[in-house]
């Protein structure tokens, strides 16, 4: 265990986050973007347009096909939003002259092999400068965040720093795919209850509602944000303060008149989504579909659970921290309207399996679960589900050895230090924070067992890099008095080196690889069928 600092042994004494942050807040978030271009240009923007067809080439033909009038085709995640936006993008590009191959009858054929490799090339470029660019303003968004939450700017702009150079940004900075789209926004949703919670304000609920329908977007994108989704009131339950409780307003009679209004909007927002519910629990649909229902052969049955779950949940915030029953009852309203207007952006580009993916996310994961996870969903031992979560944490801890199973996941040598943190924490008194930290732990924990059934990939990275993150801020942030030993520096300048070579090593090694397209013949007559490859043979006639 390190010892305290003693702040009177030296008035000379060297301040670690001084030394580390010396750009100051703003030029450090501008040496932070520059980074990222630099790593974006070096080993993204220029590497060979097939290197990351999966997922490149599904998203980028929903797109072209979506800008030539057909329905979105890649529906496996749902990577609504991500293909909506690239089909945007493309057609920017092209109204301002900067983009010929937009869609689907822009594409040459696959004959004239020179014309067809220049037109997507520039089509990748272009999807992928469309990724950086989200990157860049989710770790910008992530640092605005970050300093609502935690009392030292420096703090802040080390778990920005940390959060830009994770493995999750260094992915999907400069690949098209749906993970980044559907993490950030829980992730947020997240930050902003834990920076509306700490103080009390008349609009408090309005900031539950754009949580809510941040948490609705998320999953609108990718349906393993369920996940998080599902962790995200429990999470919040450690994170109040002494100035949680309501604001006056909420302790009056007119607040009743807010709760009215809150109820009103959350009846209209529900009536218009209720199409988009009704049709997401359509038995018929899903029978097509091919999904089976996790619980008691109905479906619609963990969904009421997770919405009892947030129900309680708001509640005991509410108990523990002083929420008036106006104000509560108005927030769980508000929650109920920001998350059924966000259902209704499935409606700018409507697809029946975006919407039955959305409602029965769990459903559709199983889907692509592999023939254990999927038997023990289906059967009813809880003796088989028990051993795959157990085979799951046992993976998971291995992997955050780093010498049992290597990864390239900086976040993991945080933890090494982030587990005697919360000790010390809470050994010296500070036990809010040591909870708050073990809580995002824990949930990182949980989320990683459930991804590694899906091999725990790089790209899953997103969804918990965030929060352990998240929780060494807030340790630093609450024992700052630690950047005064002799040993901070080096610890952290090691740390960050680190982060730095483990976090890029991804993107080096697909820039550096030499492997032909030839693995995309294995799948584009089924994800690409209007769009054939020059070098995949043509289909028999």
């Amino acid at each position: 265990m390190i010892d305290p600092p003693n702040p009177k042994a030296s008035p000379s004494r060297s301040d670690a986050f001084d030394r580390l942050t010396f750009l100051g807040w703003s030029w450090g978030l501008v040496a932070i973007v520059v980074g990222l271009a630099a790593s974006f240009l070096l080993f993204g923007y220029f590497v060979v347009y097939y290197r990351n067809a999966d997922m490149d080439f599904m998203v980028i033909y929903s797109a072209l096909a979506m800008n030539a009038g057909k329905p979105q085709h890649f529906l496996d995640h749902t990577a609504y939003l991500t293909i909506l936006s690239v089909k945007s993008w493309f057609e920017l590009l092209h109204r301002l002259g900067l983009l010929d191959a937009w869609s689907l009858p822009a594409m040459p054929p696959a004959s004239d092999a020179a014309a067809f490799e220049a037109a997507m090339t520039h089509a990748v470029r272009a999807g992928r400068v469309l990724a950086f660019l989200i990157a860049v303003g989710s770790v910008l968004i992530f640092a605005a965040l970050s300093r609502l939450i935690l009392r030292d700017w420096r703090v802040a702009l080390l778990a920005t720093l940390a959060f830009a150079l994770s493995g999750g940004i260094a992915v999907h900075s400069r690949i098209l795919r749906s993970e980044l789209i559907a993490a950030c926004p829980v992730i947020f949703a997240l930050m902003i209850l834990v920076a509306i919670g700490r103080r009390a304000f008349l609009a408090r609920p309005l900031g539950m509602a754009a949580a809510a329908a941040l948490c609705v977007i998320g999953l609108e994108n990718k349906v393993q944000a369920i996940l998080m989704i599902g962790a995200l009131p429990v999470l919040i339950l450690p994170f109040g303060g002494k100035e949680s409780p309501s604001a006056a307003f909420w302790r009056g009679h007119t607040s009743w008149v807010a709760v009215l209004i809150a109820a009103l909007a959350a009846v209209g927002a529900g009536w218009a989504a209720w199409p988009l519910i009704a049709t997401g629990l359509d038995r018929s649909l899903l029978d097509a579909a091919q999904f089976h229902p996790l619980l008691l052969n109905r479906f619609g049955v963990y969904q009421i659970a997770l919405l009892a779950l947030i129900v309680v949940c708001m509640i005991a915030y509410a108990a523990i921290w002083r929420v008036s029953v106006a104000e509560t009852l108005a927030s769980i309203f508000a929650v109920a309207a920001g998350a059924a207007i966000a259902l209704l952006a499935l409606k700018v580009a409507y697809n029946t399996a975006n919407v039955i993916a959305v409602v029965n996310p769990v459903e559709k994961m199983l889907i692509f679960a592999d023939a254990g996870t999927s038997e023990a969903a289906k059967g009813s031992s809880l003796a088989a589900i028990f051993l795959l979560l157990l085979d799951g944490l046992g993976s998971v801890l291995a992997r955050y050895t780093f010498v049992l199973h290597s990864s390239p996941r900086p976040t993991v040598f945080l933890i090494w230090l982030i587990i005697p943190g919360i000790v010390y924490a809470w050994r010296r008194g500070e036990r809010q924070a040591a909870l708050q930290a073990l809580m995002l732990l824990l949930g990182a924990v949980g989320i990683d067992v459930l991804n590694v059934r899906r091999g725990l990939k790089a790209e899953y990275f997103i969804f918990t890099d965030p929060l352990v993150i998240l929780a060494g801020a807030i340790l630093l942030d609450s024992i700052g008095d630690l950047r005064f030993h002799k040993r901070a520096f080096p610890i952290l300048a090691i740390l960050l080196g680190v982060h730095i070579a483990v976090g890029q090593a991804e993107p080096i090694k697909y820039a550096f690889k030499r492997t032909g397209p030839q693995s995309t013949c294995e799948w584009n007559r089924y994800y690409m069928p209007l769009l054939p490859l020059p070098w995949c043979p043509a289909p028999p006639s």
